[in-house]
């Protein structure tokens, strides 16, 4: 499991087997009849929300091939950007999500108060990348260049510590672990670094010498095979696993149990190691408390 300083986080990252409401009139996962809301019969329907790549093929991937042995059916549910997967989920329109950090679940948290979401468990890692079109090295950045950043206080912080990492800035000790542009404290080649939102970033990349960009969105736009990949970000001890995350007041659902371990299962490593081949990495199955 992911582990923050925050008291939040300390809440969210603890690990719970938790389900959400699928509208508030149709009653949780585990409520719902067999067959009922649109599922096969005698199987239980989970409305997962997801973001196109990876996680609506990894969700796709579990319903096509194990979740009706499990007596599931998977619903999923595509986003395009970060923003509504959770007020989805929140307002009962969902009974799980899986798109986000535990980062960005505080930052939602934060300004959500009344959004009563947990964390349940870590499922996979999505190497973040610098990307540009004309340059081949990171060595090559020219003075002066513009680098694009996700605009959102979580990645933008990862964003921030990959380009620290790589010694193109250096950010400031206080800077804590949410740093924003105003705590970048040495720039040798002084870049702009400019937020654009997340979605964005790779069809911004032409208009900018390099962008720092989720995994998700690298993948979706081919970047990998489009672009010039000047460095990822290390998977070792990584902090920023993505996850499936429910409504607390549904904890203990035996479906999105269920759910969470096909997602842990070896056909799914084997499925994000062969389509994904290095940059979607299978998370450890988090362990029980």
């Amino acid at each position: 499991m992911i582990r923050s300083a925050s008291t939040r986080a300390a809440g969210i990252a603890a690990t719970a087997t938790a389900a959400a409401v699928l509208l508030a009139a149709c009653g949780s996962p585990s409520e719902r009849s067999e067959g009922g809301d649109g599922g096969a019969e005698g199987l239980t329907t989970l409305r997962v929300g997801a973001t196109p790549v990876p996680h609506a093929e990894i969700l796709e991937f579990v319903d096509e091939n194990l979740a009706e042995d499990a007596g599931l059916a998977i619903e999923v549910v595509e986003y395009t950007d970060y923003n509504q997967p959770n007020a989805a989920l929140a307002e009962g329109e969902l009974d799980a999500n899986y798109y986000q950090t535990v980062p960005f679940l505080e930052e939602y948290l934060d300004g959500n108060p009344d959004a009563d979401l947990s964390w349940v468990s870590d499922v996979h890692v999505e190497a973040f990348g610098i990307y540009a079109d004309g340059i081949d090295d990171l060595a090559d950045l020219p003075e002066g260049a513009q680098i694009g950043v996700p605009n959102d206080a979580a990645n933008m912080a990862r964003a921030l510590d990959l380009l620290a990492a790589e010694d193109v800035i250096t950010l400031a000790e206080d800077a804590g672990g949410t740093p924003s542009v105003d705590d970048i404290e040495d720039n040798p080649l002084d870049v702009t670094v400019t937020p654009v939102e997340a979605a964005q970033l790779p069809r911004s990349l032409q208009d900018l010498d390099a962008a720092v960009v989720n995994g998700n969105y690298a993948l979706e736009a081919d970047l990998p095979e489009t672009a010039n990949a000047l460095a990822w970000e290390s998977s070792e001890d990584n902090p920023y696993a993505n996850g499936l995350v429910v409504r607390s007041e549904d904890s203990g659902s035996e479906a999105v149990a269920t759910l969470d371990e096909l997602l842990h299962s070896d056909e799914v490593r084997a499925f994000m190691e062969e389509r994904w081949q290095g940059i979607v990495i299978p998370a450890e199955a988090a362990p029980s408390e």
